[in-house]
Parts: structure tokens; sequence; C-alpha cells
């Protein structure tokens, strides 16, 4: 069989970005995992059910920022340095607290325009590879969705500081989760900065010194009946939390850095997790799967080490393998279209009687759920040459990179070649008459 070459392109893709761009990562399992730690604090806040939105935004930063009080922009920076999921609820109740103050919301519209001029994003995992040795086909893991606003547009007063710190505290309460998690943060951020804040004047910057914002919230915790826990959840996501943070190391980090983080020595679920993901990236797949498979062995029914087998397997150049891992994977996490479309793909690729059928299956229902170009640029691949349909998703595909000369040029070839009643035909027609920045 002939082992056709994958070529990870993650590392390559971030150099190439213009320097003012800013990338967002697409992950089910990250995104997920917040999502569960945070919709306490969106619930006692009052977010309906539903409305939160996580985002990860690829940035070595110690930061993150809520945006009109349903998008929560988290930075990888920030999950690689909190080390405990209450803290980073902790980082969030602050947040929320500036949107509960009204402090967001002057700049909210001015911050929303910039995102989307200026954000781009990529997907964790097989999303990540180009099958083929084609450079081309390398911008199906980008998609133009806006930028992040300058950080001058999230300084805040020192006031409007303590209030979300106090605001943060509450929402803490109300969620049944530890204030304490607070002074957690603020230990750790004063670690971080203490050797500079203390050469700072405290009356010449916006936001108040750490020292003192911690001072202030050990003396409001001192005044609060701290919620009882659930040891058994907090241990559950404590692992969970462990585990993504290992997995970012792994993607985003050298391979020296993450034997440093993650020796051998270490035989822990998230180094091996993390040493499996690095190992995959910088060729090495024997290693890689031996990895995936311990952690296999040790968790069979854990949906995302199945996930990333089926990356190892697809980059080896073992197709049913591949298909095996990613078809176990969504068997335990039926709606994850990050995973559905990591299975298209290699489908595609195998192009066995019925591989396409399937794929186009699993593409629509990707999309009908999280639109991205890689499940547009997969779908256009399970149609037959000639097929307007080809042309329609190739449009979509250009449209949410924000490349409106071949948005165009494709929507074109398709209404020219598909039935004016069809779907497809009137999505062209949208493509067509949108009006572009």
């Amino acid at each position: 069989m002939l082992v056709r070459k994958i070529i990870a392109i993650f590392v390559a893709l971030f150099i190439a970005m213009p320097a003012h761009a800013v990338s967002l990562i697409n992950d089910t399992e990250t995104e997920t995992l917040i999502t569960e730690l945070i919709t306490p604090l969106a619930t006692a806040a009052n977010i309906p059910d539903g409305r939160l939105r996580v985002h990860i935004v690829n940035d070595d930063d110690f930061n993150a920022f809520v945006m009109g009080g349903e998008d929560v922009y988290v930075y990888t920076g920030l999950l690689k340095q909190i080390k405990t999921p209450s803290a980073l609820q902790a980082v969030i109740a602050h947040e929320l607290g500036h949107t509960i103050g009204g402090h967001m919301a002057q700049m909210s519209a001015r911050m929303e325009s910039e995102m989307k001029r200026a954000m781009m994003i990529q997907a964790l995992g097989i999303g990540l590879m180009v099958a083929g040795g084609n450079p081309g086909l390398g911008a199906g893991v980008l998609a133009g969705a806006g930028g992040v606003a300058q950080q001058s547009m999230l300084a805040f007063s020192r006031d409007e500081e303590r209030i979300a710190d106090d605001m943060g505290v509450d929402l803490m309460v109300r969620a049944g989760l530890d204030p304490n998690a607070f002074i957690t943060v603020f230990d750790q951020m004063h670690e971080m900065s203490s050797a500079i804040e203390s050469r700072v004047n405290p009356t010449r910057v916006n936001h108040p010194l750490t020292a003192e914002r911690l001072k202030n919230v050990r003396e409001k915790i001192a005044q609060i009946d701290i919620p009882k826990n659930d040891k058994n959840k907090i241990t559950k996501q404590s692992n969970a939390y462990e585990l993504i943070r290992a997995k970012l190391v792994g993607y985003l980090d050298p391979l020296k850095t993450v034997l440093v983080k993650y020796p051998y020595t270490d035989k822990s679920d998230a180094a091996i997790y993390a040493r499996a993901i690095a190992n995959m990236r910088g060729g090495n797949l024997d290693a890689a799967r031996v990895g995936c498979g311990t952690l296999i062995s040790r968790h069979q029914s854990a949906p995302y080490f199945y996930e990333l087998l089926g990356d190892i397997e697809f980059q080896f150049g073992h197709y049913d393998d591949s298909v095996d891992a990613y078809e176990k994977s969504l068997t335990l996490m039926p709606n994850a279209p990050q995973i559905q479309t990591a299975l298209a793909l290699v489908l595609t690729e195998r192009n066995k009687p019925g591989d396409m059928d399937r794929a186009a299956e699993l593409t629509r229902r990707a999309i009908l759920v999280e639109p991205t170009p890689l499940a547009y640029w997969t779908l256009a691949k399970t149609f037959a040459d000639g097929d307007g349909r080809a042309d329609w998703a190739m449009a979509e595909y250009y449209n949410l990179n924000n490349d409106e000369k071949n948005a165009k040029t494709y929507a074109k070839r398709a209404r020219k070649k598909l039935k004016s009643n069809t779907p497809e035909y009137i999505k062209s027609g949208d493509i067509l008459d949108k009006k572009w920045r």
C-alpha cells in the first residue's frame, strides 16, 4: 500500500500569519470542558442556557475577556499557566463582572467589528494536516473571522476592576463555587508581576496593582460563607483540565519544551497525552501510537484518545484503522463537529464504496452545528467532477476565509451549473450579494 505523505503545517501556518492577526483554536475537547466549567457562572449571571460560546485564542498572554456577555475568549497562555479549573472559573467570573457592571457596553460594538476583521481560526488534530503534499490544501484549516481587539480597548479604570473583582466573587458564591480561587489567581499573578509592580506608581496606572487586588478579595471572602463543593466532581474536572492543558502544550510548544514540562519519567495521563501529540507533530509516529495506546488501555471510554489515534493512523496512511478510531470516538461523543469532519476527510482519502456518501453526511451534520472552511472543503471533495454543488462548497470555503475574489468565482460557477430552485444555487447567490468589508 502506498503510504501518502502527511505534512503537519501547524507551526508553519502560525509563522506565516500577518503580525496583526490573532488566531482562534478550534478544539472540541477544550471548548467542551471550559463550557462545562463556566456554565454555572453563566447561570448565576442570568445568561440563558446555550447562549454562552467559548473561543480559544492562540496567544501566550495571561488573559481572557467576555464580549457581549455571551462570547468568552480565553487565551492559551492563561490556560497553560492557570493550574486549576477553579482558578480559571475565577478569571471568567471577574470578566463576567465587567459585563454585569456595564463596563463593556460602550466598546462592545467596536470590539465586535475588530473581531470580524482580524481573527484566524485553526483546528487542533487532523485539521492541521495536509494530505498528498499539496500545500494549496493547507488553507483548508484556516477561516477568517475577525481579530482580537487591541489591549487598549480592554483597559478598565481601577474602580471598575475592583467592582469586577467584587462581582466576580459574588458570582462564584451564587454559582456554588469556591471564591478562594480568586486568591489562587492573584497569588499567581503577584508572583509573575511583583518585581515589575514594585517599580510602578499605583496612581499612574489604569489597573489596581495585584497586591492591592489580592488584599481586597481576601477581605471580602473573609466575610462570606464558602459553599460546599462536590469533591468527586472537582477531582474529575481537575483531571480533565490537566489533559487540555497538556494537549495545548503538546500542539503549541516545541518538542524540547514539551519534554521539559512532561519528561518521560512522568507517567501521568496528561504527560503521556502531551508527549504523544508532540511526537505525532514531530513525525515520531511509532512513539505517538504507543503513548496513545497506553491512554486508551487506561480509559477505554475516552473519546478524545480515539480521536488522537485517528489522527496518528491517518498520518501513517492507515486509513482503515483511522476510520475505525474516529468511528469509535464518535460513538462515545456523537455530536462533535470537528471529529465528524476529521472522519469525513479520511473517508474521502480512502474512497471505498459508500465512503463519499458517508463523508457528505458527516460534513453536512458538522456544518449545521459549526460551519468551518475545512468542513466545506471536505464536502466539496465528496461531489463528482463537474457537480455545481462542489463549486458552491468551495465558494462557502472561500467565503469563510474572507477571500472575496475566489468566493465569487466559485459562486458564479455554481450558479451556471445548478438549477435555480436548489438550496446551493440560492446560497451561491447570497455569497454574490454579500457586502464585503
